[in-house]
């Protein structure tokens, strides 16, 4: 059995919310006073009954039938075994792969760009901003907005807004405008491009921009929409790992050894690796790894720190492992993973011990990605093949120990936009580009001296 499929009437009905099972207590976002946040005061921000989300003490959390509704349009989405690359491979290893490459927009994101945008509507919400990396999130928000007939802006990070400008161009055919970042159209925007007329552009400065538009509406009728980090989003793509264990029983597989995600934010990693997070919480002997890139190392690199969400600080503080808001990663085409911070709940789950980061460098992402391509025929993302390296690493290390181990990793989306980079990897002009410890250090300094530090 090569792909196993869920019918419509077994998708799940009810989020799963880590935040409720995490050891010690999870710390709060804090004021630029250095005190606790009331959901009040994001109201500005976002909508009160996603504020409600992202506080919620439930561990399960009920999907609406009008969510539901659009999840359809592609969810459920297959689980795979690659029973050609683990023939390639010569390992004994049963190696799985969730299939989000399958939604409209080719990637993980639109399971919380409809949520979002369901929920902004509901709310009466007319317009949305957003930032975006590599261009999956603005496609998928831009798609979602286009469903339900909301205004979509999208800030796109400059130097994939170059590398990849078929993305704008499906931001645009859902009806969303897309525009690179830093831009003029932001005081934040016009202040960077004054000290560095250059600058390839971060998510936190993105970020900072939609932000400003968001809460500039004087009308009261645009909301900021985030892709990633907050507990909100983490908790929306969690129907991917809930489907995951409903198609590893109908395949006969009773125990999990490991679970793989690429992690930028922490979203599609988070989505796959929760509900197996709550196995290992109540005894089930799981490794639960997060993949990042080694240039920009947030969780392999850093402490557990409170930092800013974005340059201009427009966030409140987030308990979260961070190379610091001022930090401008290199362009790598793996434009997603280029966030200077990570997921509360993740860094929170890091700190815990349930899950073990692994840092790669960019060629041999590449290169198991090109070995992928070439056994289960699928092209990858760029941020997608560093899960495919480490999957890869994981089924040598089970051959060399001669284990039959299961591991499911997600491809979070399909590569077909980001040819640009593999074409520049066949050429051989892609580099490996990794951070030093001095310059975490260095990087951490400028941005978080004064900082409070979270506690397990």
């Amino acid at each position: 059995m090569q792909k196993i499929y869920l019918s419509e009437d077994e998708i799940p009905r009810q989020w799963y919310n880590l935040a409720v099972d995490l050891p010690g207590t999870v710390n709060p976002p804090l004021g630029q006073d250095g005190q606790p946040i009331s959901p009040d005061m994001l109201a500005a921000v976002f909508p009160m009954n996603l504020i409600e989300q992202e506080v919620t003490t439930e561990r399960w959390v009920d999907i609406p039938d009008g969510v539901l509704d659009l999840l359809y349009r592609w969810r459920p989405s297959p689980l795979h075994r690659a029973v050609h690359l683990e023939k390639a491979l010569d390992t004994p290893a049963k190696i799985f792969y969730k299939n989000e490459s399958v939604s409209p927009a080719g990637s993980h994101k639109p399971n919380t760009a409809v949520a979002q945008a369901w929920y902004n509507k509901e709310f009466g919400i007319k317009r949305l901003t957003t930032e975006t990396g590599a261009g999956q999130w603005g496609s998928a928000l831009s798609y979602a907005c286009g469903m339900l007939g909301l205004e979509c802006k999208v800030f796109m990070v400059r130097v994939s807004f170059d590398q990849k400008p078929f993305r704008k161009v499906l931001m645009q055919t859902w009806g969303g405008n897309c525009v690179a970042s830093p831009s003029t159209e932001t005081a934040v925007g016009r202040e960077i491009l004054e000290q560095m007329p250059d600058t390839p552009g971060s998510l936190g400065i993105a970020i900072s921009e939609a932000i400003e538009q968001a809460v500039g509406d004087e009308t009261g009728q645009t909301r900021y929409s985030l892709g990633s980090v907050l507990n909100h989003v983490m908790l929306h793509q969690t129907i991917i790992g809930l489907e995951a264990k409903k198609q590893l029983e109908k395949a006969g597989i009773k125990k999990v050894d490991t679970v793989i995600g690429c992690a930028g934010g922490g979203s599609n990693f988070a989505g796959l690796a929760f509900p197996f997070a709550y196995d290992k919480i109540n005894g089930d002997n799981i490794e639960i790894i997060p993949v990042e890139p080694a240039s920009c190392p947030t969780l392999t690199m850093t402490d557990f720190s409170y930092d800013h969400g974005d340059v201009a600080k427009m966030t409140p503080m987030l308990p979260m492992h961070s190379l610091g808001h001022k930090f401008i990663p290199a362009p790598i085409h793996a434009g997603g993973l280029r966030y200077h911070g990570m997921a509360p709940l993740v860094s929170h789950a890091v700190e815990a011990g349930l899950m073990t980061p692994m840092a790669l460098k960019q060629l041999e992402c590449y290169e198991a990605a090109m070995m992928f391509s070439r056994t289960e025929g699928l092209i990858v993302a760029p941020e997608t093949s560093h899960a495919v390296a480490a999957t890869i690493r994981k089924a040598l290390e089970a051959k060399e120990e001669g284990k039959e181990k299961v591991i499911i990793f997600n491809l979070s989306g399909h590569g077909l936009m980001d040819l640009n980079g593999y074409e520049k990897f066949l050429a051989g002009e892609l580099q490996n580009i990794a951070l030093s410890a001095q310059d975490v250090e260095e990087s951490r300094k400028i941005s978080l001296e004064g900082h409070p530090i979270p506690k397990i």
